[in-house]
């Protein structure tokens, strides 16, 4: 079954996930929504923030690679089909990965 995930979702933690695809749907939010180096005991864990300063093609292209290697690594029941982004003028970019469970 096909899902979408998006950083912006709401990323209130369920401890204890009523399914199995909601369980796997929190982890690629958490995914998307930390910033690599922060968590203490894994500091690969997320993404890469220094992407921020780039152009917004090169940051696209780093953003997208990174999430796939995330998302293979930290949830690896998910196949990422594709990779979008929303954004506005200032270079804001917001991820939008679709999932098969």
């Amino acid at each position: 079954m096909q899902y979408e995930v998006t950083a912006k979702d709401p990323t209130t933690i369920d401890m204890s996930p009523k399914t199995e695809a909601n369980e796997i749907l929190q982890n690629v939010r958490t995914i998307l929504s930390t910033q690599k180096g922060t968590i203490p005991l894994d500091r690969e864990f997320g993404l890469d923030s220094t992407v921020i300063d780039l152009p917004v093609t090169l940051a696209r292209a780093k953003l997208t690679n990174a999430i796939f290697q995330a998302i293979k690594r930290y949830e690896p029941r998910v196949k990422v089909d594709s990779i979008t982004f929303t954004g506005d003028v200032s270079g804001k970019l917001v991820p939008k990965v679709v999932i098969t469970i």
